[in-house]
C-alpha cells in the first residue's frame, strides 16, 4: 500500500462534508464529518477543510491529491462552484485555487454525481464499459455520462442533470420552470408525498416516518398492494428517464444507485420492464440495468479517483 499514491476525497453535502483517504476504491481513514450549516460562509468552512486535510496527511505521508464533490455546479476546469444546492453564501468561489493554496496539493472540484459516475465507470459496476448512464436517486436524483469512454461534462459543466429531464410535458412545474422534471416525482420527499396520498385515498393516515421510501420497501416485500403499485410507478417514471438517455446517447448500461435504489428488485424490475419495452433491438440488446457498486461512499471514492487522474497521477 506505501507505494499506491493516496488522495482524498471530500463528500460535500448539504447536512456534513465527509473527507476520507483512499486506496484505490477503499476508504482507509475518516475524518469526524464537519457541520455544514455551522459556518456562516464559504471562507470559515474552506479553513477548516484545509486543516482537515493536513491533520490526514500526518497520519498519511503518501497522499497526493484532493478531490472534492459539490452538490452544484462547477466549473471543472477552473475549480470554481458556481452555486450549490441548500447552502447559502457559495457564489463564484475559487475552492481549487483557495484549497491549492491552503495545502500545497493538487485539487480538483467536480459535480457530487459526477464523482459517483466516475467511482462506477473506473472501480465499480462499469468496469471495461465506455458508453455509461449513471443515476443516484436520493432526496433529488442526478446523474452523469461517460460517452465514448470520456466524461461528459457539457459547455458550461452542467450536462447529465437527468433529474432535470422531463417525463410529462403538462407536468408539474419545476424549480426553473421546466415541466415534469423526474426530480419532482422521485426524490425521497416527493415519493413520501405521493404515498401519503395514495394511503390517504384508500382510507389510512399515514405518517411522514412511515411513507419513507425505506419503510415503503418493507410494506411492499410484506405484500402491500399500495406500497406495491407506488414502486411499480416509481420503476416507470425513472425508466421513461432512463428510455431517453437510451435513444440520445445508446449507453451500453444504466448505473442506479443512491438511497432510493436499496429498495432493489422492487425498483430494478420495474425499471427493466418498462424501459426495454420503449427500445428497439440495437439500443436494448446489449443494454444492462446495473445496481451501483458503491453505496453512501462513491462520491467520496470518486472525487479522490478523478483527483489523481486530473493530476496525471493514475
Amino acid at each position: 500500500m506505501s507505494d499506491t499514491p493516496l488522495a482524498i476525497g471530500i463528500d460535500f453535502g448539504g447536512t456534513s462534508v465527509k473527507t476520507g483517504v483512499v486506496c484505490k476504491s477503499e476508504i482507509i481513514d475518516h475524518a469526524p464529518p464537519i457541520a455544514t450549516q455551522d459556518f456562516d460562509g464559504p471562507i470559515e468552512l474552506i479553513a477548516t477543510i484545509a486543516r482537515v486535510i493536513e491533520d490526514l496527511r500526518l497520519r498519511h505521508p503518501a497522499i497526493a491529491a484532493v478531490g472534492v464533490g459539490m452538490p452544484g455546479f462547477v466549473n471543472f476546469e477552473t475549480g470554481v462552484v458556481s452555486n450549490l444546492t441548500n447552502v447559502q453564501g457559495w457564489t463564484m468561489i475559487p475552492l481549487k485555487a483557495l484549497l491549492e493554496e491552503k495545502t500545497g496539493l493538487p485539487v480538483s472540484v467536480e459535480n457530487d454525481a459526477n464523482c459517483m459516475a466516475f467511482a462506477e465507470w473506473k472501480l465499480g459496476a462499469g468496469i471495461g464499459l465506455q458508453h455509461l448512464v449513471c443515476m443516484t436517486l436520493g432526496t433529488g436524483v442526478g446523474g452523469g455520462l461517460v460517452v465514448n469512454g470520456q466524461m461528459v461534462r457539457g459547455a458550461c459543466f452542467g450536462a447529465g442533470e437527468i433529474g432535470q429531464m422531463s417525463i410529462d410535458y403538462q407536468g408539474r412545474t419545476g424549480h426553473y420552470g421546466n415541466l415534469g422534471a423526474l426530480e419532482d416525482y422521485v426524490g425521497n420527499g416527493e415519493i413520501s408525498s405521493a404515498a401519503r396520498a395514495a394511503y390517504q385515498a384508500a382510507g389510512v393516515t399515514l405518517g411522514f416516518e412511515e411513507c419513507t421510501p425505506a419503510a415503503l420497501a418493507v410494506a411492499a416485500q410484506k405484500g402491500d398492494e399500495i406500497a406495491l403499485k407506488l414502486w411499480d410507478d416509481i420503476g416507470r417514471m425513472i425508466a421513461t428517464a432512463a428510455m431517453n438517455c437510451c435513444w440520445l446517447l445508446n449507453p451500453e448500461a444504466i448505473i442506479i444507485g443512491g438511497g432510493v435504489a436499496r429498495a432493489g428488485d422492487l425498483i430494478f424490475k420495474p425499471v427493466e420492464k418498462y424501459l426495454l419495452a420503449q427500445l428497439s433491438g440495437p439500443f436494448k440488446d446489449q443494454l444492462r440495468i446495473l445496481p451501483a457498486h458503491f453505496g453512501h461512499e462513491a462520491g467520496t471514492i470518486g472525487a479522490a479517483a478523478l483527483a489523481l487522474e486530473a493530476a496525471g497521477i493514475v
